[in-house]
């Protein structure tokens, strides 16, 4: 059993085929994250019509500009169905910049007061922003508490001992099976087992040996070979430790 803890789905002719092989190759809790609350309809409707499948209700950076008018009451309003677990993907993304920066951090913030109102899970994007994401997670969380994830976690070690200490998770893509990416992987020997997740961000970063297609929830399977290595664990050990942390985090 395995849970891809973030990937991306639509509602469109390949969406059976795709939970259909990832049921053959074990993943059993598949999380489609969300990035804008005006498309809730179309991912509640995908998480609705198959079982063990959830979504999330957030912005992201890319849409910072656009959706600067959101606020938390609207990411709350977005969240109130039982198949909604987490908010997000939210965060900061200094790489593309496709949005201002205090335009990003602004919404990141609505983010983080629905995470912290509801009480459900963060689903946190990071790319090349670690000074100021460390200095947001940390100064919200002492005003209220929540619970979060690194998603697609590839940045600092500075960055991850902060969330850890914070009490979130840490979630590995298909990225630990880059050839490149040697210090990610020293990086995830270093995590918790108690705080590993799963993912593939798919469509996007499909692992060694499906690098160059569309990813899909069924490719977890490699990340969690990786990751397993990576860990000195059996895959077995790793898809169970995973799993069981998908589902304390988000109360299933």
């Amino acid at each position: 059993m395995l849970a891809d803890s973030h990937c991306h789905l639509e509602n469109d002719a390949e969406i059976e085929n795709i939970i259909a092989r990832a049921r053959v190759a074990g993943v059993s809790y598949i999380l489609d994250a969300g990035s804008n609350i005006d498309h809730m309809a179309e991912h509640l409707a995908i998480a609705q019509k198959f079982d063990g499948v959830y979504t999330a209700a957030g912005a992201h950076p890319h849409q910072a500009k656009e959706l600067s008018g959101v606020t938390a009451e609207d990411i709350l309003r977005a969240s109130l169905s039982k198949k909604v677990i987490a908010i997000g993907e939210a965060g900061l993304d200094y790489y593309y910049d496709f949005a201002p920066r205090d335009a990003q951090i602004k919404l990141f913030e609505e983010n983080i007061k629905a995470a912290q109102q509801s009480g459900l899970p963060l689903i946190v994007h990071n790319r090349d922003s670690d000074d100021d994401m460390m200095e947001i997670l940390q100064e919200a969380y002492k005003k209220q508490k929540f619970k979060g994830i690194i998603h697609c976690y590839s940045s600092s070690w500075e960055l991850a001992k902060t969330a850890l200490d914070l009490g979130f998770y840490i979630s590995a893509s298909g990225i630990i099976t880059f050839n490149n990416a040697n210090d990610i992987r020293e990086n995830f020997a270093k995590v918790p087992e108690d705080r590993l997740l799963v993912e593939t961000d798919a469509p996007y970063l499909a692992p060694v040996p499906k690098r160059g297609q569309n990813n899909e929830p069924a490719n977890v399977v490699f990340t969690a070979q990786k990751l397993a290595e990576i860990k000195n664990r059996s895959f077995a050990e790793i898809a169970e430790i995973t799993t069981n942390n998908f589902k304390r985090l988000f109360e299933l």
